[in-house]
């Protein structure tokens, strides 16, 4: 609902740094993500339409892709990308994995965030740097990913493997 466009019902799930002081986090993680653009690649539209609006309510400035060719032209035309998430199974030249690769050796500074309802990839068959989300996701753990992979000291891989709390909800 547009009603709900311009509400900020993620931003307080986004979990806070513990460098900062209670006031200055909110200020800080404001500022941060009002700087970092992210490029949702998903081809089924109710999916890209949801993540993109959960991604916009937390403040992140989104681009939106139906497939890793219109991926990659968006990537190549801009300099500004600091993450994408893109799903695995989807038509086109590359699947989802074969995009965060791409990434990863054209762009190696790009955060990646890989979602698939099916199996996930082993850590030999993932990028580094980057995080899996098994589908159905719940947004916060999205936000977590993200922040995680935003943070000062991101780990080479973490697999998001909740599925009891994530099943039945929706992004």
């Amino acid at each position: 609902m547009y009603l709900f466009r311009h509400s900020r019902r993620y931003h307080s799930q986004i979990p806070a740094n513990p460098a900062f002081g209670a006031a200055a986090q909110g200020k800080e993680r404001d500022k941060a993500l009002e700087k970092t653009v992210i490029l949702v690649v998903e081809d089924e539209a109710i999916i890209r339409m949801g993540t993109v609006q959960m991604l916009e309510d937390a403040g992140f400035e989104v681009l939106e892709a139906c497939n890793a060719d219109v991926a990659l032209k968006i990537l190549e035309s801009r300099t500004d990308i600091n993450a994408v998430f893109t799903d695995i199974k989807m038509p086109g030249s590359l699947c989802g994995l074969k995009l965060a690769h791409a990434i990863r050796d054209r762009w190696p500074p790009i955060h990646l965030v890989v979602a698939s309802g099916l199996n996930a990839p082993t850590q030999n068959e993932f990028p580094q740097m980057g995080r899996f989300i098994r589908k159905p996701y719940a947004p916060k753990d999205v936000l977590k990913a993200l922040h995680e992979l935003l943070g000062p000291n991101p780990a080479p891989y973490r697999y998001f493997n909740d599925v009891i709390q994530n099943y039945g909800k929706v992004a």
